[in-house]
């Protein structure tokens, strides 16, 4: 039972790092785009763009409703990876050991 459990905080763990990577490869695809260094004539980059709005828009839009922008400049991202980071750091390896001690596998 442990084995599964570890296993499933893994797959947990590893889906909240991928989603740390779409965040910072998209926020930087929206600054080459305003700073016209890539444009979305590129089928590639406007496919990959879509893709990274597409997975990063549920989570950063209920933040994006809370939080202004300051500025012109839209902080959320950086809010949601402190708050990403908090729960891989804090929250995931205590859920952890606290079903590894409710199954008594630990």
């Amino acid at each position: 039972m442990a084995a599964i459990i570890g296993f499933i905080f893994f797959v947990i763990d590893a889906l909240l790092g991928l989603l740390v990577l779409a965040i910072i490869v998209s926020a930087i695809l929206s600054w080459l785009f305003a700073f016209d260094v890539i444009n979305h004539r590129n089928r590639f980059v406007n496919q990959l763009a879509d893709f990274l709005d597409r997975v990063t828009g549920p989570v950063l839009l209920p933040f994006r409703k809370v939080i202004p922008s300051l500025g012109g400049m839209d902080i959320t991202p950086i809010i949601v990876l402190i708050l990403i980071h908090g729960v891989r750091v804090y929250l995931l390896p205590a859920s952890h050991a606290a079903l590894l001690t409710l199954f008594g596998a630990y």
